[in-house]
């Protein structure tokens, strides 16, 4: 199983909430044992996520996987052909519309940090962008594999992982100078790397100076990132990271300041992308 792939447990749980006493339209009519073919295609062109959730669903509703299916990470043309369930109808009602909007969602994530992605490469092929752990609460696994679909990468996963230290943290430090405060974290968290999110310009030379291994540039302009990348020496340890605001229109320009990476929350306010579904009796 890919390790980015939701459980069977939270499919089971996703599934449950859209039935949690059956499906009382299919029940009435009486058409649940009849057999048919649910279709879904990308309706626009796309970055896709979540088809392997979606087949996963149906086969733990009994439903038969007809033909090849499209992998979570492939850019597909509007009219693409994501992939066909085959089954009883009322299999395929209760699949439906959960699998249908899981993968609409995780698309548009995924299809709005490739965007990003791409921008940021035209600038600097070599600069990595992670998206934050802004994503809606309880739904972090599903937001992390459309960041990956995408060709992104997580900014943090958690707070037990990652040392960034804000100015929330500073307010505690007392006179504690930065280099002090560098040389502590260093030696109680060895292998982690120090990130310092800075205000202004004073401020991260400050904490370049301080040897700190990445500066974040909460919401900078493009001409005051490429100003602190002149006092970064080839080979210093320390890498500049923009973020705050960054998207698809103005990545590249970040790069081509002299941005090491883009932390960006954008892709998870992009709109959905639409997946078509067409369901048939056989």
């Amino acid at each position: 199983m890919n390790p980015y792939t939701l459980t069977d447990a939270e499919l089971e749980a996703l599934l449950a909430d859209d039935t949690p006493a059956g499906d009382a339209t299919t029940h009435a009519l009486g058409i649940g044992q009849q057999l048919g073919t649910m279709l879904c295609r990308a309706r626009h062109d796309m970055v896709l996520c979540g088809s392997e959730e979606a087949r996963r669903m149906g086969e733990l509703r009994g439903l038969t996987v007809f033909g090849p299916v499209r992998a979570s990470g492939e850019r597909l043309a509007a009219g693409e052909t994501i992939l066909t369930l085959e089954g009883e109808a009322a299999a395929l009602h209760q699949v439906w519309k959960t699998a249908q909007t899981l993968m609409e969602y995780l698309s548009g994530i995924a299809t709005s940090a490739g965007e990003i992605v791409a921008a940021a490469h035209r600038g600097n092929p070599e600069i990595g962008v992670a998206c934050t752990r802004k994503n809606f609460p309880g739904t972090k696994r599903a937001a992390i594999k459309a960041v990956l679909s995408g060709g992104a990468s997580p900014h943090r996963l958690s707070l037990s992982e990652t040392l960034l230290v804000f100015a929330e943290h500073r307010v505690f430090l007392g006179n504690e100078k930065p280099a002090d405060t560098v040389r502590r974290l260093r030696r109680q968290w060895p292998e982690r790397a120090i990130v310092v999110e800075v205000a202004d310009e004073n401020e991260a030379l400050a904490w370049l100076l301080a040897d700190a291994d990445i500066l974040q540039l909460e919401k900078w302009p493009v001409e005051a990132v490429h100003r602190i990348k002149q006092h970064i020496a080839p080979g210093s340890r320390t890498r500049l990271a923009a973020a705050g605001g960054i998207n698809s229109a103005n990545a590249e320009s970040y790069a081509r300041a002299g941005a090491d990476i883009l932390v960006t929350s954008a892709p998870y306010f992009a709109p959905p992308r639409d997946v078509a579904v067409t369901l048939t009796a056989a």
